[in-house]
């Protein structure tokens, strides 16, 4: 079951998305420490449930949390979209500012790989105002970057730092 969390469920949401998050993120070939976790719930979290367009989605398996993904509208003056600007300034314009940010996907460790990823990134973009979309993911041969290009996301920038890539998406309303 996939819920849609406004800013206040998502904040109170907090205990259960740190779980979540540790457990994606703790996992060997991300290796985040749980101090990591800790900040996710008590800055990022809280920074970005605050901003226009925030929507995070949440999926059960039956009464546990299984995983969790979230964005919100992006717009010049904050700190990510200003960074994609410097970075990739022949994009810029077209691309930073009024795009969807889709910031974090995350699914416990033991679901991995049953399709929960896919399905929270569907419903996290279903009936989205906005016409594109921007995420940063890692380089390499991993699974979220699978995910996203077999999703139709295109690779704007493949190096946006020696870690990362940026992608794109147009959406339609």
């Amino acid at each position: 079951m996939t819920e849609t969390l406004d800013p206040a469920a998502a904040l109170a949401a907090a205990g259960e998305l740190r779980r979540i998050y540790l457990s994606a993120f703790g996992a060997p070939g991300y290796d985040e420490p749980p101090e990591r976790a800790d900040q996710f719930v008590e800055e990022q979290l809280p920074t970005h449930a605050a901003r226009e367009g925030f929507k995070l989605v949440l999926t059960r398996s039956g009464a546990e949390a299984t995983g969790f993904a979230y964005g919100y509208t992006g717009e010049r003056g904050q700190w990510w979209s200003d960074r994609i600007a410097e970075a990739a300034p022949e994009i810029a314009d077209e691309w930073v500012g009024g795009h969807f940010e889709f910031v974090e996907l995350a699914v416990v460790a033991e679901a991995q790989g049953r399709g929960v990823g896919a399905s929270l990134h569907d419903v996290l973009l279903a009936g989205l105002p906005h016409t594109k979309a921007l995420l940063s993911t890692y380089v390499g041969d991993r699974p979220a970057p699978r995910l996203y290009r077999r999703k139709g996301w295109q690779v704007l920038l493949p190096n946006l730092t020696p870690d990362s890539a940026l992608y794109g998406m147009q959406l339609s309303r």
